[in-house]
């Protein structure tokens, strides 16, 4: 049985690090995003609403701004569960994707995004949010790790022959 990576294990790693300030930066920033939907850039979120969009455009930046901040404070807070909060966040930033493809098909000014080549430029953002929010929170890696005692030893032997492969899955001498 393998033991979950604690926050405090003994070894100080870098990269560890790394990842957990770019989450809390992830975290900060969607809050920060959550708040300006809900208040002073109201408006400018709604440039990305596409115009066939079945809801209000005022309750769609509403919801959203709401959405971003329940992410972010979950970013920060739920360190336990980081990779499905990682994927969450990828998956909602899959979502939000077409209010900005809308916003440089349909040539609408929000943001300093006034020319077709910026907004075309925003759009390779999107998957960089998305990559940001799966490596900060281990998504992609999301295993259990091996204490250092449990990798040092070796697999018990087995009497039965081919054991390890059956194990492993892999195809064996048996009929």
């Amino acid at each position: 049985m393998t033991a979950r990576c604690h926050p405090r294990a003994a070894n100080f790693n870098l990269m560890d690090t790394v990842k957990t300030l770019m989450r809390i930066v992830m975290g900060v920033a969607l809050i920060g995003a959550g708040i300006a939907h809900l208040t002073f850039q109201r408006v400018e979120f709604q440039a990305q609403v596409p115009d066939w969009f079945p809801l209000d455009e005022d309750f769609v930046v509403i919801a959203s701004g709401i959405v971003e901040i329940a992410l972010g404070l979950a970013a920060i807070l739920l360190v336990r569960h980081k990779a499905l909060v990682g994927w969450t966040i990828a998956a909602f930033f899959v979502v939000i994707f077409p209010g900005n493809l809308w916003q440089w098909i349909e040539g609408k000014d929000a943001f300093g995004l006034d020319t077709d080549a910026k907004r075309f430029g925003r759009l390779f953002l999107q998957p960089a949010f998305i990559a940001i929010a799966l490596f900060a929170t281990n998504a992609w890696t999301n295993r259990p790790c091996r204490t250092d005692t449990e990798q040092r030893q070796p697999a018990a032997a087995s009497s039965e022959p081919n054991t390890r492969r059956k194990r492993a899955g892999m195809p064996t001498a048996d009929p």
